[in-house]
């Protein structure tokens, strides 16, 4: 300013030489005088610092809740959850799954250790208790969740079962006192498990029919299974769902959609066509014996087709013809609710033209089936009615490889791939694409920037568990990092570093801003945001710009 106090150069000058600048040095600049102050704070320039920054498209708006872009600006960069904390070593080998409570004040985790660790989440994270699953014959622990009300803990495992043959079982363990209250066998064991309410929790079981087929039965069990009455039921059957192609149900999940208000919506799918004709005989002995196909019925489709001058259909297809021939006409169609709202909906992993998961089944849960209460072991069910129709299919032409309740997660297949064969599945991309679907339409919203990879092969394929926030989506990758993106812009924001595979991510469901990561590494990191550590570290918070321009990332 001149000795009058008129400011030397003006405002539209000085707001072109500040679009020059970086964002800390324009805070910087903002200091030098009330000018410079004012114009560093024009909300135009944060605007174009804030799509050159974080490299948004233009077409992108502003999310609809910010104020301001300058304080949008701030809100990525100081409320990201990406400085580390502390490292938990607690395990002694890979951790393979994080989980909180619902009220964010302790998590869990597995490990290839076979223990659960329970942990309180204060300012300085400690071990609250460690459950060794060894003496129960397990060989290692892999998913955990908390009950609602976070009384109970439901953790999931492989158990070693008779002839080396591994099969899944999912322990109940009670918060108050960490005693072990049931056990329930779980086949496969990447199922996992899960809560349908405070006291009732999902496992599954599978049956073979033939060689490619199967059907896959999910069970609603009683948490606390030492009842006094033999005539109170512990366990019912929920559903039975057909195999093809080597499939199998898998990561079994439960959405509650009491929040839309017209849960039809998202179950809005036709019934398929049933052919009223019998095909087979389906009488069997026992409700969980499964009618295979058989050489004779095989072999009488292949006399069948002999004559007809077109090529001979391998083993492979004959029995999975002779499979949809079975359940057509003797599929249950799906329920429809009477109830406005309140719905459940039962998520899963499952495919049909090969073994590698590439398809999202979605089943409705009804109110009466919310209980282990009332008939058992599909008593109610027509003689005809051998499988349970889905009401929804999603497919997403690759290996899912992960999947929450906001995002799932995939590798592609290459474009234009047909599957010839179940046992081959076409090779998998390198790079991990993260897709979101929404309940309502059950349509493909929109599909996250690829930042992460996974190098691991079809046949050895593993599971990342991922995690949402209200504002942010994580997950883990086999390039050693966790990744955090933006749910609106669909950007990644933050690269958080280990040693090995990142196998599993958790948002504290109370602080968006404290993040753990767990990796083969066999550590747990925690990661809070720049702000958050700022005011555990300081008596009074630096400012936004101090932070920015000391800690550049």
């Amino acid at each position: 300013m001149d000795e009058g106090g008129i400011p030397l150069l003006p405002d539209s000058l000085v707001y072109q030489i500040f679009l020059n600048l970086g964002p800390a040095d324009v805070l910087a600049a903002g200091l030098v005088c009330h000018q410079w102050q004012a114009v560093s704070r024009d909300e135009f320039l944060w605007r174009e610092q804030f799509y050159r920054y974080y490299q948004v498209a233009r077409n992108v708006p502003r999310h609809p809740a910010a104020t301001s872009w300058y304080e949008e600006f701030r809100r990525l960069y100081d409320t990201v959850p990406c400085v580390e904390v502390q490292t938990l070593r607690e395990h002694t080998d890979q951790v393979l799954h994080l989980s909180f409570s619902h009220s964010g004040y302790q998590f869990a985790s597995c490990s290839k250790d076979c223990t659960v660790k329970i942990w309180n989440n204060d300012l300085t994270i400690s071990l609250l208790h460690s459950a060794d699953m060894r003496p129960y014959n397990w060989s290692y622990t892999q998913f955990s969740q908390f009950n609602q009300d976070d009384s109970l803990l439901l953790a999931s495992g492989v158990f070693l079962g008779p002839h080396n043959s591994s099969s899944g079982e999912i322990a109940v363990i009670s918060l108050d006192t960490f005693a072990l209250l049931s056990r329930v066998r779980n086949k496969p064991y990447d199922v996992f498990g899960c809560w349908l309410t405070d006291t009732s929790l999902i496992s599954g079981n599978l049956h073979r029919i033939g060689d490619i087929t199967s059907c896959s039965v999910l069970w609603l069990n009683n948490a606390f299974q030492d009842v006094e009455s033999e005539n109170v039921n512990v366990v019912k059957r929920l559903f039975k769902i057909q195999n093809l192609n080597a499939s199998t149900i898998r990561t079994v999940m439960v959405a509650d959609c009491s929040r839309f208000d017209s849960p039809e919506l998202l179950l809005d799918a036709s019934a398929p066509g049933a052919d009223p004709g019998r095909v087979f005989d389906l009488s069997s002995d026992g409700e969980d014996q499964a009618v295979a196909p058989g050489p004779a019925r095989t072999k009488g489709l292949r006399r069948l087709l002999e004559g007809r001058a077109q090529p001979q259909p391998s083993e492979c297809a004959l029995e999975t013809k002779a499979a949809e021939l079975l359940a057509r006409g003797h599929t249950k169609a799906p329920e429809r609710s009477t109830a406005a709202a309140g719905g459940k909906l039962l998520i899963f992993t499952t495919g049909c033209f090969t073994y590698s998961p590439h398809q999202i089944g979605i089943k409705q849960i009804l109110p009466h089936q919310m209980t282990t209460a009332g008939p058992v072991l599909g008593e109610g069910r027509a003689p005809d009615a051998f499988f349970d129709a889905l009401d929804h299919v999603i497919d997403v032409h690759g290996h899912i490889i992960g999947m929450g309740l906001s995002p799932d997660n995939s590798r592609a297949w290459p474009s234009g791939s047909v599957v010839a064969d179940p046992m081959q599945p076409p090779p998998i991309a390198e790079e991990i694409d993260l897709l979101v679907f929404d309940l309502k339409t059950m349509r493909e919203v929109k599909r996250a920037l690829r930042a992460h990879r996974a190098y691991t092969p079809n046949d050895e394929c593993f599971f990342i568990f991922l995690d949402v926030s209200r504002d942010f989506v994580a997950s883990g990758a086999e390039d050693r990092h966790g990744y955090i993106w933006d749910r609106h812009y669909n950007i990644c924001l933050a690269k958080l570093q280990h040693q090995d595979v990142v196998n599993s991510v958790a948002f504290s469901p109370q602080e968006q801003e404290l993040l753990l990561t767990a990796s083969d590494d066999a550590t747990i990191k925690a990661w809070r945001s720049p702000r958050t550590v700022r005011v555990h570290q300081a008596p009074r918070p630096r400012p936004f710009f101090s932070w920015f321009a000391s800690q550049r990332r």
